[in-house]
């Protein structure tokens, strides 16, 4: 197994959250910085996650993190919502520490994250607003909308995040906490904001044997991006970062180091 994340760091968001982060140095020259977002319930110390930053690590520095409300991060999750925030001072980190090009890497939330991000640091930060917006993006597994509710796997997400034992259920297993109540407002969908990611890259990733989302998620992102964009159907291929093969994470980070 890699060894754990080499440099720890704590980030503090735009509202004042204070985000666990890691940064593992490139094994080897590069100017390229990956921000690793993980998905729902996720950690960057756990072992999927910690895999993917050692393979990563061989094309460019990697930024992990702990979303809000998940592991030592502060606060409580939003669930894709205010977790933009946390996502962008992982980014502001990266170019902090001296990488002059950087990537997202996001994984199921936190795919819809990183679309969500872009696309907004897109509109405010404008077409030459490096330093507030990435260089590329790759969305893993990700939801194209919210409240979907179309498999097994996705009614008991739900259930988690809905119900007073759901939330017990996930502070407890999996040191994720949930805040309750609704959206006010309900943010952009993930598939809204990926029209206004160009002129950044974005590759999206999907598995034909996703549990949670099928495909039609993948392609609703994808087609409502502009270009340049890519998407990726991988055959035999399931969820986010429990089902990612090291061969799937190399080839996302070459296509990195060539568009971001």
């Amino acid at each position: 197994m890699p060894s754990a994340p080499s440099f720890a760091a704590t980030l503090v968001t735009e509202d004042g959250v204070r985000i666990d982060a890691a940064h593992t140095p490139p094994r080897g020259p590069g100017d390229l910085g990956i921000v690793l977002a993980h998905g729902f319930t996720g950690s960057l110390r756990e072992r999927p996650t910690r895999r993917i930053t050692h393979v990563l690590s061989g094309f460019g520095g990697v930024v992990s993190f702990d979303f809000r409300g998940h592991g030592r991060s502060g606060g409580e999750s939003t669930v894709g919502d205010l977790e933009i925030l946390d996502l962008d001072a992982a980014v502001r980190h990266a170019r902090a520490i001296g990488y002059p090009r950087v990537a997202v890497v996001g994984f199921s939330m936190g795919a819809a994250v990183a679309v969500r991000h872009a696309g907004w640091r897109g509109r405010d930060g404008g077409p030459d607003g490096r330093g507030l917006r990435p260089d590329a993006v790759v969305a893993v597994s990700a939801p194209a909308r919210w409240y979907y509710r179309g498999t097994r796997p996705m009614r008991q997400v739900h259930w988690a995040i809905e119900r007073p034992l759901g939330r017990w259920v996930a502070r407890v297993g999996k040191r994720t906490r949930i805040r309750k109540g609704v959206w006010d407002p309900v943010p952009s969908a993930p598939h809204e904001a990926a029209a206004h990611i160009s002129p950044t890259p974005l590759l999206v990733v999907h598995g034909d044997a996703d549990g949670f989302f099928p495909l039609d998620h993948a392609h609703q992102i994808y087609e409502a991006a502009r270009e340049p964009k890519e998407l990726w159907i991988e055959p035999g291929y399931g969820h986010a970062e429990s089902a990612a093969t090291p061969g799937l994470i190399r080839r996302i980070g070459e296509w990195a180091v060539v568009n971001a």
